[in-house]
């Protein structure tokens, strides 16, 4: 008798108290810009810190506010810039923006003491391994932010270019050569 009836009080408060938070939810709600999602989208959303702010959100509240240049995300380089000033309808100028090189981390096995430091700070989960075990980067996922290389105590990890592939092979994008009549001049 009284373990059902302690149910129902239980089962009662439960529904009430969701109610009531529901209610609250919908009525307390924090209106925010929809620019400011769209930048959010636009951002990695890996949460890596380069770029001066805690995350990708604070990012893009500054960018909305115009506390920060367009050029803020070094890992999205200057086609992100771009998306970002068009978004924002702001002259953009790249002069001083150089495209990010594309690094992967690596682990060396020989030095690997399997300490976890580094897969504790990766924003990505790009690092695999367990406890006192040899870690492995997983290169799709690594962003290259450096955290790891910077709490590693054995200096196991090293940043190396990204090996091209027929999966990450990209063209280059053509370049305008533009003439003029001078050169095309015979002397």
């Amino acid at each position: 008798m009284y373990v059902l009836s302690a149910i129902i009080s239980l089962t009662l408060l439960g529904l009430l108290l969701g109610l009531l938070l529901g209610i609250a939810a919908r009525y307390l709600k924090v209106e925010t810009s929809p620019v400011i999602d769209e930048l959010e989208s636009l951002l990695p959303g890996s949460q890596c810190g380069q770029c001066g702010f805690p995350g990708c959100r604070p990012a893009a509240e500054a960018l909305a506010e115009g506390n920060a240049p367009a050029t803020i995300c070094p890992p999205g380089g200057s086609a992100l810039a771009e998306q970002i000033a068009a978004l924002l309808g702001i002259d953009l100028d790249l002069s001083d923006v150089k495209e990010p090189e594309l690094l992967v981390a690596r682990v060396s096995e020989a030095t690997c003491t399997g300490c976890t430091r580094c897969f504790k700070v990766c924003p990505t989960d790009a690092i695999v391994g367990a406890p006192k075990q040899i870690h492995v980067v997983v290169a799709d996922a690594c962003i290259a932010c450096k955290k790891c290389i910077e709490v590693c105590p054995t200096e196991c990890l090293q940043m190396h270019p990204v090996e091209v592939t027929l999966r990450n092979w990209r063209w280059n994008k053509p370049v305008a050569v533009l003439h003029t009549e001078a050169s095309n001049a015979v002397c």
